[in-house]
């Protein structure tokens, strides 16, 4: 399909680009990636050459001028993922808390633009803040603009990310339809789901130099997948520790965590995810934006950059810039790109059709 009949795609609040890379996988023409920070720009415009990007506020955003600036007048679908610190429980209605300005900000640009479908994606939590209020008014504002809004909470796990990540999707479309979310391919009777060492154990322990060979031959179908296209390791830095912290590490097993460490260790640090291992024969835990808790299943270290994106079902050939820890940042805060690519495939039947 040319690009011209191809359906376009407006993300906001895009970081690095994992929606993006997702639809874009499956047919959708990403027009335009906004974001207020820089470096995560960075990232999308390397592995989004065919996408315009724009770096500002989004709250401070008009969609007239952007339509103006951009020559974006049209878009079939609108994605995101709005900050949800500023949701308070408070007041007549949550959602005019001006703290809230950048969940109004996708409102208003999905008023303006009209688009055939959008996806909003949050934490699972937003679904109870204020016993179910900010979820009836995320639904009662998209529902005043004409659209039929489905919501799911969806694992990443079940959808082939070697991850157990839960997040909300809210999916609305505009000629009236009701959203039937993918059906799970993996896990629940369904295929096995993908492990953490099916999704790393090829990676080398130590640091490489950006594009190394790799040292050994992909032994799972989803490593041979992250591999395609790709012609090298990258982002593979790992974090110097100290001698102590790898003496703690090292007493930990395979998927234990600080109940497996003596006493005097335990309260090292004071969070209940503290000095956890990856089990190798099972999804990750949500991968973090770079707190250090989650050590890799056999060394005695943090994953790196390529390994957590790896564990997000970013491909090899998704290359991250910024430093070590800007760039496990930015993979934290994304969309796992299969799981997106699902969902995307998925719409897609509703928008063609």
């Amino acid at each position: 399909m040319e690009t011209k009949n191809k359906l376009k795609v407006l993300d906001l609040f895009c970081g690095c680009g994992g929606l993006s890379f997702g639809f874009s996988k499956v047919g959708f023409d990403i027009i335009l990636g906004v974001d207020n920070w820089p470096i995560s720009l960075e990232t999308y415009k390397k592995n989004h050459p065919g996408s315009k990007t724009c770096t500002e506020d989004i709250s401070k955003l008009s969609p007239e001028g952007i339509a103006s600036n951009y020559g974006l007048r049209d878009v079939d679908v609108i994605i995101g993922g709005p900050p949800c610190q500023g949701f308070s429980i408070s007041g007549k209605r949550i959602i005019d808390d001006p703290r809230n300005k950048l969940y109004k900000s996708f409102v208003r640009f999905v008023g303006y633009y009209k688009p055939k479908a959008f996806l909003m994606e949050n934490v699972p939590n937003l679904l109870s803040l204020g016993r179910g209020r900010i979820k009836n008014e995320v639904i009662e504002d998209f529902s005043n603009l004409g659209y039929a809004v489905s919501y799911k909470i969806l694992l990443a796990s079940d959808y082939g990310v070697p991850q157990n990540r839960r997040r909300v999707f809210f999916i609305g479309l505009r000629n009236g339809a009701v959203f039937e979310f993918p059906k799970t391919s993996h896990g629940l009777g369904q295929m096995e789901k993908v492990s953490v060492k099916d999704a790393i154990g090829d990676l080398p322990e130590n640091d490489v130099v950006d594009g190394a060979a790799y040292p050994t031959e992909p032994f799972s179908d989803f490593q041979k997948i992250m591999r395609m296209g790709s012609f090298g390791i990258f982002n593979h830095e790992t974090i110097k520790h100290s001698e102590k912290t790898k003496f703690i590490i090292n007493m930990v097993p395979d998927g234990g965590n600080y109940k497996s460490l003596p006493e005097k260790y335990r309260n090292t640090r004071k969070v209940h995810i503290a000095w956890t291992r990856f089990a190798s024969s099972k999804p990750s835990s949500t991968i973090d934006t770079g707190h250090n808790h989650h050590f890799h299943y056999a060394y005695n270290r943090v994953p790196t950059a390529r390994e957590s994106a790896r564990l997000q079902s970013f491909e090899d050939n998704f290359i991250f810039c910024g430093k070590k820890n800007e760039q496990i940042k930015q993979i934290g805060n994304a969309v796992p790109p299969l799981l997106a690519a699902q969902i995307a495939k998925q719409l897609k039947g509703y928008l063609l059709n």
